[in-house]
């Protein structure tokens, strides 16, 4: 068997010590669900934007307040998350309003109801993002065990060998360094994926909260 065949991935995973496999095993699941988590969060997080762009642009066109929450409450499950915090905020005023004299009292009911919908949005939106960064600040670590244990491994077989050549040393070294590689290739993806989902909903946040304030000065002009 030729020293380039003893050196392919494929087979210097096969001749990894049980510790390396299931290091590898264990990062390989990480990465996986991972990436499931990367593409759930950008489908997710994409069609908040795009309904968010959307309601805006209904919302500031000068639409009639009521037939605009007769619509966000009948399309409650296709509604996105900019949508929903109107709805709960005009619910509580027009309960209010024919309830109470106290303008005040009415828009920080408002301002409260909004405010709770707001809450459940972003952690909807940031929900999993902490895996991620898990996996990203604990896969190399996780592959650095494996290469520590797969060179302690292989420079254990070379006390047996009376003169060490390369090409003993080599497929050692090498099952020990693909485990780091793994690691990487798991890391790598989820950072870059969670700063950028992270960037995302905080700016999301950000137009929820102006909204939410926009939305308020006109409610409070309606009842003046």
């Amino acid at each position: 068997m030729s020293i380039t065949h003893d050196l392919s991935i494929i087979h210097l995973v096969m001749q990894a010590s049980l510790l390396v496999k299931l290091v590898m095993g264990l990062l390989a699941l990480l990465s996986l669900m991972s990436w499931y988590w990367i593409f759930r969060k950008w489908f997710q997080i994409s069609s908040a934007q795009s309904k968010a762009n959307r309601f805006e642009r209904d919302f500031w066109s000068g639409g009639d307040l009521d037939l605009m929450y007769q619509a966000a409450a009948g399309g409650r499950f296709r509604s996105g998350g900019m949508e929903r915090i109107f709805e709960a905020g005009y619910r509580e005023f027009t309960k209010l309003r024919g309830k109470s004299h106290d303008h005040a009292a009415t828009i920080d009911g408002s301002r409260r109801a909004m405010r709770a919908t707001y809450q459940r949005e972003v952690d909807d939106l940031d929900s999993h993002l902490a895996f991620l960064a898990s996996v990203g600040s604990v896969s190399p670590y996780i592959g650095l065990l494996g290469t520590v244990w797969g060179i302690m491994n292989a420079f254990r077989g070379l006390s047996n060998v009376g003169a060490a050549t390369l090409a003993q040393v080599a497929p050692g070294i090498a099952e020990a360094l693909i485990a780091t590689a793994i690691g990487l290739f798991a890391a790598i993806p989820a950072v870059v994926a969670y700063n950028r989902f992270a960037h995302d909903i905080d700016r999301l946040g950000i137009r929820f909260e102006s909204f939410m304030e926009e939305f308020s000065n006109i409610l409070q002009r309606n009842l003046r």
